[in-house]
């Protein structure tokens, strides 16, 4: 059972630097039917969500800013995706909010002592900052990329996911080199974008780019819907997270990965640095927050039931 109390903001944790190793990560598929207990709003428009709020406890130092903000309404606004599965998905059949960015997430609300409220912007509309107040935080599994913290404030990485190389069950493909020439489908504006293009930078990581240069580069709102387009030929390869891939299989997609995983990423939670409110505090409230749940074990747990592997420790933890 993942434990709640009402805190206030905490002294900021460093982002140490990150050090990479070789990629011998390599997810399994997520297991669990479990959801969240959200409520859950239609994924276009936002609502409230979530368990009740624990009671407070005594000796919360005072909040500023975006956090003191938050705390005094009682909702979290948080934006993810809701086609990410198993990270995070919306049912539009039972109408709940499911995945491990989704329990990510509102463990975070439940130990802020609020609620949750998602929201569902497009996913370059996120990663671009500039905001406009419209949400707090978001919870989508993004990496921290040089680019990107030019307008967001990251977090500490909460978990870290190996990317692969997805391709028709009955391919001919057998080796990432032998993608020359093919059509290569991926998420537009995410950083396995940038990977295929060889721009992408993410502090304290060192990785080849194997995928070979001449592949044409097609780019999707999503990653499912990239997998789909694999299923029915319109691509020959898909570069996503590993656990999406695992979960497409599981869920019937006649798709198998290529290789070992061609890099390996940290994601963090993110804020805006263009708020009206300062989000310093914000940012530190959730470091903290990340830091009790490694060490009481809920983090990892969360990965397991998802993942069906730890994957919140990092390269040489």
């Amino acid at each position: 059972m993942l434990t709640a109390h009402r805190r206030g903001p905490r002294g900021l944790i460093a982002l140490g630097a990150l050090t990479a190793s070789s990629l011998l990560l390599v997810a399994c598929g997520g297991s669990s039917s479990t959801t969240t207990s959200s409520s859950a709003p239609a994924p276009e428009s936002s609502a409230a969500s979530s368990s009740a709020a624990p009671a407070e406890s005594s000796a919360a130092p005072a909040a500023d800013g975006l956090l003191a903000q938050i705390l005094e309404a009682g909702v979290l606004r948080v934006s993810t995706d809701p086609a990410y599965p198993p990270q995070s998905s919306y049912d539009e059949a039972t109408g709940e909010w499911q995945g491990f960015d989704i329990d990510v997430a509102t463990e975070i609300a439940t130990r802020m002592g609020v609620t949750t409220q998602w929201e569902t912007p497009s996913w370059d509309v996120i990663t671009a900052g500039n905001w406009n107040n419209r949400w707090d935080i978001s919870v989508g599994s993004m990496s921290i990329t040089e680019e990107r913290a030019q307008v967001l404030n990251f977090s500490e990485p909460y978990y870290f996911t190996p990317a692969g190389v997805a391709v028709q069950a009955d391919s001919d493909i057998q080796s990432i080199d032998q993608l020359a020439g093919k059509r290569i489908g991926v998420c537009g504006a995410c950083t396995y974008e940038s990977y295929l293009n060889r721009t992408l930078v993410i502090p304290g990581f060192n990785f080849e780019f194997l995928v070979p240069e001449d592949a044409e580069i097609v780019t999707y709102d999503t990653d499912t819907t990239a997998l789909q387009d694999l299923k029915l030929g319109r691509v020959d390869a898909v570069v996503s997270a590993v656990p999406t891939i695992d979960e497409a299989i599981k869920k019937g997609k006649e798709v198998r990965l290529v290789g070992d995983p061609v890099f390996l990423e940290p994601l963090a939670v993110a804020a805006d640095r263009s708020s009206t409110l300062p989000v310093d505090s914000l940012i530190a409230e959730i470091n903290q927050i990340l830091a009790e749940m490694q060490a009481d074990g809920s983090l990892s747990a969360l990965s397991m039931k998802w993942y069906g592997v730890d994957i919140t420790k990092g390269p040489g933890a």
